[in-house]
């Protein structure tokens, strides 16, 4: 991960240097300095490329002064509209930009405290690189940047600022890192064995296997995993930190953990399939949620739960039309074996709300391709039964960037999953699939506050974003770590 580090403003004599500058505003303090030093360069620079502070807008010029490698200049937009989430992108823009440099000085001068520590959180994100399986990359080609430096006024209050952000950061490394892996690496033991970590943080982990699973009831959850030689697991985790006598009601986050999706016998088209690994993108976001909780010491009784399965064709394989018997005791006509990842969840959210009697529970899954077609890789889909919840998602969404657009749930929906010889049936028709899902789910939902979030769009880039590098976005993480920070803590 990359070091961040906050000093008092001192004009730096040597590497790379960042600039921030808002909209309209003239260099000042240490940029004044440098600009000085480079004869005028640096305001010529800027003057001839037009460049007014705009927010994403850069200017970059090297060797500007005698020490100095690069010098660039980053547009923050009016100062009046700054946010966390422009300071981060600032910050993810200079990560990107001066990857080739080994150690990068940003001038903040003009950021307060908690700014200047997402400005760090920002490139700590956009930093973010999975190469464990690079054996020949060509070292011009490998970014070099492992360090930053943050200058900023109250630099020893940015410092204690960061702390927190950091966890969440390892956490959304931990997630990023469990979506990349391959599937023939993150088997579901794998995944389980990697979520026993967590207790070197304080995080209490039990982990189940197939006979106990089959001794509790999970038979939608086995069935799924009938035809993969790979072994189930479920794993749950738990993190006390609200204090106090009297016991408190926890918050549940339950993750879909199908590490490697074919689609069973109702088998998927082979273009595309290896995608399949991040099919378990659900669960690496809420252990990556239980690491940052558990890293920055939230003081709140979380639990989170994460149902892991391959579902894979086989003789053994579960077939369409078969009926399995779910942990609540509801039965279920298996018409595709494809939309597996409800069965996981039913299964594991009934059992959240038995063993744990939850203030409220969030789901979250990769679990329609139809929430992809009505809403893009813009947002996740939400379906929940309880407004307060859902506006509170909906605001930690919007604060930290990770937005959520809520769908309906209603008793018409409802109907299209009635069974002709079981409680219900696992699929409906094509016409609102994604809603149709969404009220299989709730059929395993008591009358807990409950939101299920489909991330279907949101677990994987195909595309650089500002803090996002290509690939795995740990979706989830910063949404959930928001939602109890704001609302939940002691």
């Amino acid at each position: 991960m990359l070091d961040v580090a906050f000093s008092k403003p001192v004009p730096p004599k040597a590497g790379a240097v960042a600039l921030l500058l808002a909209e309209e505003e003239a260099l000042s303090g240490a940029g004044l300095a440098l600009n000085e030093a480079s004869g005028g360069a640096i305001s010529r620079a800027i003057e001839v490329a037009g460049f007014k502070g705009q927010k994403g807008k850069t200017v970059l010029l090297f060797a500007p002064v005698e020490g100095l490698t690069r010098l660039l200049v980053v547009g923050l937009g009016k100062r009046a509209d700054l946010t966390a989430l422009t300071v981060e992108e600032a910050g993810g823009g200079i990560a990107a930009a001066l990857s080739q440099e080994a150690q990068v000085t940003v001038l903040a001068e003009g950021l307060a405290a908690s700014e200047a520590a997402h400005l760090g959180l920002g490139a700590v994100l956009r930093a973010y690189r999975f190469d464990l399986y690079r054996t020949k990359e060509k070292p011009e080609d490998k970014p070099k940047l492992t360090a930053i430096t943050v200058q900023a006024e109250d630099h020893a209050k940015a410092k204690s600022a960061f702390a927190p952000l950091k966890a969440v950061a390892e956490g959304i490394y931990l997630a990023r890192d469990l979506v990349t892996e391959p599937a023939n690496v993150l088997t579901p033991p794998e995944m389980a064995e990697r979520c026993r970590a967590l207790t070197k943080l304080g995080v209490k982990v039990e982990i189940m296997g197939p006979k106990e699973l089959e001794k509790l009831g999970f038979g939608a959850l086995l069935g799924v995993s009938q035809g993969s030689v790979q072994e189930p697991r479920m794993v749950v985790m738990q993190w006390n930190g609200a204090g106090g006598r009297k016991p408190r009601k926890p918050l549940v986050f339950v993750g879909k953990g199908v590490t490697f999706d074919t689609g069973g016998i109702s088998i998927k088209p082979a273009s595309g399939m290896e995608d399949m690994k991040w099919d378990m993108a659900g669960a690496g976001a809420v252990v990556g949620l239980m690491a940052a909780l558990a890293g920055r010491k939230a003081k709140a009784d979380i639990v989170g739960l994460v149902g892991l399965v391959e579902n894979m064709p086989s003789g053994s394989a579960q077939r369409p039309g078969d009926v399995v018997t779910s942990y609540s005791g509801q039965t279920i006509e298996v018409l595709n074996t494809d939309a597996e990842g409800r069965l996981v969840l039913a299964d594991v959210l009934w059992y959240a709300q038995e063993k744990f009697d939850p203030a409220l529970m969030v789901n979250l899954a990769t679990l329609t391709g139809a929430i992809i077609v009505a809403l893009g890789q813009e947002h996740g889909g939400m379906f929940s039964n309880d407004e307060e919840l859902a506006q509170k998602l909906t605001s930690a969404g919007i604060a930290t960037g990770e937005k959520l657009w809520r769908m309906p749930l209603g008793e018409a929906y409802d109907k299209a999953i009635k069974s002709d010889i079981a409680d219900m049936k696992n699929i409906g028709g094509r016409h609102g699939s994604a809603i149709i899902a969404a009220q299989f789910i709730q059929r395993f939902v008591n009358n807990k506050p409950w939101a299920h979030l489909d991330i279907a769009g949101m677990a994987w880039s195909s595309k650089d974003a500002a803090c996002v590098p290509k690939g795995a976005t740990a979706y989830g993480v910063r949404l959930l770590d928001r939602l109890v920070r704001d609302h939940y803590e002691a």
